[in-house]
């Protein structure tokens, strides 16, 4: 059963609700995209380093002339290498590369048609901002983290007003194992809240944390290795009705879990919710 629910970008393509993530799974991750295509995903997100020798990396894997969806996952760059996120005594080996400068190649990798949209994640409103001032292209999609304990709205407003389609990373939150934050919070998909709706439904917490996500007119990308659980995340494209979604907002906490500042030498998220001072 494939996503049901699609969003459409400022492209005019169409892009399913709910997709796959892939980071962090590198030795399982040819076995769990497998088996999340066998489900039905048709919206697979991967993490890739350099601008254009990456895109040409993932083409080559692909097997094909172009990508729809080509993202930079954060505005700080790294240092080129093979290794993805290096460290060197523990340091984040990053580079001193404009996200703007960035960007601009993307917009070229546009042009010559080897992606048919191009995006951001993990960017500040000011870093959008001064993004849109500086490019021509406004991006296609946010990724970014969101989930009901971190709702972000009046950013996800400001996004949507510019066109941009909002893409939810981590949508059950603390859930992900690298995040040593808000452990003592319990998990989301266990807040009694999404609980008591799931019941109402037939659905887990963890489903009804993507279908407010889809509810909210954004796309979901939850991960797992496990083909039971790949399934059920496809059948978090259910409706929440308005006591639903109500009840919802008021569990949010602004807990933001993944919060790299301190790893790279870089304020993230500085004017955002969920800021980690």
């Amino acid at each position: 059963m494939a996503s049901v629910t699609h969003h459409k970008l400022n492209t005019g393509a169409s892009i399913p609700a709910v997709g796959f993530g892939t980071w962090q799974d590198k030795d399982d991750q040819e076995k769990a995209v497998s088996e999340a295509l066998k489900a039905g995903f048709r919206h697979i997100d991967g993490a890739a380093k350099d601008v254009e020798p990456a895109l040409d990396s993932s083409l080559k894997n692909l097997q094909t002339d172009y990508v729809d969806l080509y993202l930079m996952h954060w505005p700080s760059a790294f240092k080129p290498g093979s290794e993805l996120m290096r460290k060197v005594d523990g340091k984040m080996q990053t580079a001193d590369i404009s996200y703007v400068d960035t960007y601009k190649a993307m917009e070229k990798l546009l042009k010559s048609g080897k992606t048919k949209a191009i995006g951001i994640s993990n960017f500040s409103r000011s870093e959008l901002e001064h993004l849109l001032k500086e490019t021509s292209v406004v991006p296609a999609a946010h990724q970014l983290e969101l989930h009901p304990w971190l709702q972000q709205k009046d950013f996800v407003d400001f996004n949507k007003s510019k066109g941009i389609h909002i893409t939810q990373y981590s949508p059950f939150g603390n859930q992900n194992e690298i995040y040593d934050s808000g452990k003592n919070m319990g998990k989301l998909m266990d807040d009694p809240v999404l609980v008591e709706i799931g019941k109402k439904h037939n659905k887990t917490g963890a489903q009804v944390a993507l279908a407010w996500g889809i509810a909210m007119g954004h796309s979901v990308i939850p991960k797992s290795k496990t083909p039971s659980r790949i399934k059920q995340n496809l059948e978090g494209d259910f409706k929440l009705d308005e006591d639903d979604l109500k009840k919802i907002a008021g569990i949010d906490k602004k807990l933001r879990f993944n919060d790299a500042s301190k790893g790279f030498g870089y304020e993230f998220f500085s004017d955002l919710d969920g800021k980690k001072n």
